[in-house]
């Protein structure tokens, strides 16, 4: 029995022994890539301006809080007051976020080596949420992207930065989830994450996450936390969009992206049976503007985009990323489901900021917003439907106004103030100046396609 004990625990130990050789070991990599990794300290000139804008309530509860997350630290005036960020090139190019460097006055990237540059901004991307700055240096360290998108759902990684200022730390866990859909203040989604329970804290922001070769497979750019520490929920930037990205940025400055022209929404076991379609897949197409690459193209209200660019549609948060990564003009094969049966398309995509079809007039008296908090321009042919060939497009919301209180948020679509159709800029103007104060006022919006009411009060 004795004997019998015995050989169970040596067993149990060899096990582990197996187990714990198994794990991957650190400090090589870390060694070969850390040189790479700056932090970022940014300065401003007072508290951030940045136009923080409400979101909707369709939303699950972890993006309403993630994105509240967001608001809240942009509204802060020491925020983003440092992040990370990696050399890219031996001449000094530097990727980081966004978020990390936008407004700033002063930029100031610091190496592990005790070295410090001040930093240009070449050009940043709000919707992907990243930014390329340059220092003057040579035979600076570098990184290198991952090429390949052989990044799978377990895999181990790391990544390194200055969480609350604590230089260079290193962290490591498993990529938890691929092409996650999170929308932003603006309710775009654009970019497909990579979730990973690696512990990311402020100032992480715009630093690498590596797999085991030393690649760079991700930006690290936002965490979910209730208690504003890692709880184990990071979201980083793959690789390839990046990649794209940075091209454009370093060439341009700017990023252009695709641009389709259509509503769209997922497709449950309901609609999918009353679609004729035999699984609940790919993106419902609600709405078709006017004018637009997919009106152009033949796609109607009703259709099912279920491939864009011979890649396959899954979920409608699929589509978007798949979308955008097209250059305007170019010719893309499109697969859809229309009455039950499969229908091949070719769409030439456009540019999404230059073929938006809101008009450029805002009133300069208004430049900051009016008696609602709002910058509006007239709407033209945005769809097919009556509501939508009139009224006025939100362009901006004051932080803390009378509109932002209501729930309204750039993109909406005014077309009712009181028992007051809005059919132009000028009508507007006229109705919100004659608003009446401390009384709520009925006003109907179209998002997405979708009509709400609700009530507005102004209180000046």
């Amino acid at each position: 029995m004795l004997v019998k004990f015995h050989l169970t625990v040596l067993l149990t130990f060899i096990t582990l022994t197996k187990s714990v050789a198994s794990l991957p070991d650190f400090t090589e990599l870390v060694d070969k890539v850390a040189p790479a990794v700056v932090k970022i300290n940014v300065s401003f000139a007072g508290e951030s301006q940045l136009k923080s804008q409400p979101y909707g309530g369709n939303l699950p509860d972890i993006f309403r809080e993630l994105l509240e997350q967001q608001r809240n630290l942009r509204e802060r005036p020491d925020r983003a007051s440092l992040g990370s960020g990696f050399v890219i090139s031996s001449d000094g190019y530097i990727i980081t976020n966004h978020h990390v460097v936008d407004r700033a006055t002063k930029i100031r990237v610091s190496f592990a080596d005790r070295r410090e540059f001040d930093a240009e901004m070449v050009g940043t991307d709000r919707r992907s949420d990243l930014a390329l700055l340059k220092i003057n240096g040579s035979d600076l360290p570098t990184l290198e992207f991952a090429t390949e998108n052989s990044l799978r759902v377990g895999a181990w990684v790391l990544a390194i930065g200055s969480p609350f200022g604590l230089d260079y730390s290193v962290t490591a866990g498993i990529v938890s989830a691929m092409g996650r859909s999170i929308p932003t203040d603006r309710n775009e989604n654009y970019v497909p994450f990579i979730q990973t329970d690696v512990a990311i804290n402020p100032g992480n922001s715009g630093g690498p996450l590596f797999d085991l070769s030393g690649k760079v497979v991700g930006i690290n750019s936002q965490i979910y936390s209730r208690t504003g520490g890692s709880i184990g929920l990071s979201f980083a930037i793959p690789a390839q969009l990046a990649l794209d990205v940075v091209q454009q940025l370093k060439s341009t400055g700017r990023v252009d992206r695709g641009w389709l022209g259509v509503a769209i929404q997922d497709v449950d076991q309901k609609l999918a049976r009353s679609l004729n379609l035999k699984e609940a897949k790919g993106a419902l197409v609600s709405a078709v503007e006017i004018d637009s690459p997919a009106d152009l193209g033949k796609i109607m209200p009703g259709d099912v985009i279920i491939s864009f660019n011979r890649q396959a549609v899954i979920e409608s948060s699929d589509l978007p990323p798949l979308v955008g990564q097209v250059a305007p003009g170019a010719r893309v094969p499109v697969k859809i489901m229309r009455d039950g049966k499969v229908k091949k398309l070719n769409i030439i995509v456009a540019a999404l900021d230059g073929d938006q079809s809101t008009s450029e007039q805002v009133s300069k008296a208004n430049e900051n917003g009016d008696r609602l908090g709002l910058r509006v321009g007239d709407v033209e042919k945005l769809s097919t439907s009556d509501d939508l060939i009139n009224g006025v497009v939100i362009q901006y919301i004051t932080p803390r106004s009378a509109a932002d209180i209501a729930g309204l948020r750039q993109g909406d679509v005014i077309v009712q103030l009181g028992q007051v159709r809005i059919l132009n800029f000028t009508q507007y103007n006229k109705v919100v100046k004659e608003m009446p104060k401390n009384r709520p006022v009925a006003i109907r919006f179209l998002r997405r396609g979708t009509a709400v009411f609700r009530t507005i009060e102004i209180n000046d």
